[in-house]
């Protein structure tokens, strides 16, 4: 078997003394494992093989290595390396241990325990269709306040904000040379990337990817962890008879046996369609959330944005809350004129409402007119920007077919991804 191009380093070295645990926080038991033992388990799951390089306190390197040998597959590329006082030491460790045929490596907190293992797949291979800095986040739904000696200084603009997670991968050679150059602390990889002059892009994170720092984040995770074992958990005592008085058994560093997760946590696949004819006056037309000066205007109770409705009920379908029509009506007259952004801004909120957190949107326009290509990478941040989610938005014509083919309107196709929150 030939040695994987892609390295996680999972860096488990840290003592958490926020969790107020005696054992260092990766060792803590966590269902019936341990921090680490999940993290592990996340990255085992991945599709493709992968290098594994754990960095533990030094005193639990021997005991760690026996324990992922014993468990792991024999073909598995498996390294356990000793950590260092900060972080950034921890990772070096990790680097020094690759393979000469790695060429992409994700670094990973063992705190981050819950991570799926389709989050490992993403970055992957978004560092590899890119050839940069890969970090995962999630879009900041709190207002976020610059406060100076307990005064509020001012309001930030959280749409320009996101919480970044781990794995955050990197081509390799690029990581080594930041790590080379690094000359102060910093707080992740992507941060210090970034100082090394290294672009970095932020991609769809997952909200099981928190991190475990405070005794209520080993709450969350514990009951997490219980709600998808069910009553498996119960059966296996039961079948193994423990008795009220039997001994403990320590928690294991191996990964617990797969379970089934339960129907809530798959993903949801929503579609879209809106259709506006253009409009006999003067209307301005209003199209991806962009004004376009010159163009005829399309008809409509709102401003007749086919692309904003078509996202809209993207993202509604994938949430199961019915449709534009149903939610927001035809002809309510607070909504006269009102701009796409209205409407998604107020559909993502339903969203979240419903439990879910938008992953990315892709919206297709079809007809003659205006030509996208000029304004594509605008339409498509102030779109990503209302949605908090990437949204591509890309054109097509229908080679003269049709109402669209005849400049008698635009068409718009969207497709939705949600997570469950």
């Amino acid at each position: 078997m030939s040695t994987p191009s892609v390295a996680v380093i999972v860096v488990a070295a840290g003592s958490g003394t926020r969790l107020g645990r005696p054992e260092p926080k990766a060792f803590v038991p966590l269902g019936d494992g341990t921090l680490l033992s999940h993290a592990v388990r996340g990255v085992l799951g991945m599709r493709e093989p992968v290098q594994l390089v754990v960095v533990v306190p030094a005193e639990r390197v021997d005991q760690t290595r026996a324990q992922l040998l014993a468990g792991a597959d024999a073909s598995a590329e498996l390294a356990v390396v000793a950590g260092g006082e900060l972080r950034q030491d921890s990772v070096a460790a990790g680097l020094a241990q690759l393979a000469p045929e790695v060429g992409i490596v994700l670094v990973h907190d063992a705190a981050r325990a819950l991570t799926p293992s389709l989050l490992f797949d993403e970055v992957a291979a978004a560092v590899r269709t890119r050839g940069h800095g890969i970090v995962p986040g999630l879009p900041v739904v709190d207002t976020v306040k610059r406060v100076a000696d307990g005064r509020v200084v001012e309001t930030v603009d959280r749409a320009e904000l996101a919480a970044v997670q781990t794995p955050q991968g990197f081509p390799r050679g690029a990581l080594e040379r930041a790590y080379r150059l690094a000359g102060g602390e910093f707080t992740d990889d992507a941060a210090l990337a970034a100082a090394a002059g290294m672009q970095v892009d932020v991609v769809p994170g997952d909200v099981r990817a928190f991190k475990i720092t405070v005794p209520a984040d080993l709450r969350r995770a514990e009951q997490l962890v219980a709600e998808t074992a069910g009553d498996a958990a119960s059966a296996g005592e039961a079948s193994a008879g423990l008795g009220s008085d039997a001994a403990e058994p320590e928690p294991s560093i191996l990964p617990p046996e797969p379970v089934v997760e339960p129907r809530v946590l798959v993903p949801r696949v929503g579609t879209g369609v809106d259709v506006h004819a253009f409009a006999d006056d003067d209307t301005p037309l209003w199209l991806a959330g962009l004004e376009w000066p010159g163009e005829r205007g399309l008809a409509g109770h709102s401003d007749g944005d086919a692309a904003s409705h078509a996202i809209c009920d993207a993202l509604l379908a994938a949430a199961g809350l019915g449709d534009v029509g149903r939610i927001f009506g035809t002809a309510d007259p607070e909504l006269g004129g009102a701009h796409g952004e209205v409407f998604l801004r107020e559909t993502v909120r339903r969203v979240r409402e419903a439990g879910f957190v938008v992953g990315n949107v892709s919206v297709q326009l079809v007809g003659n007119r205006p030509k996208l290509a000029p304004r594509r990478e605008e339409a498509e941040a102030l779109l990503s920007r209302f949605v908090g989610a990437p949204v591509s938005v890309s054109a097509t014509t229908s080679d003269g077919l049709g109402f669209t083919g005849r400049g008698e309107g635009i068409a718009a196709i969207a497709t939705a991804l949600l997570m469950p929150a």
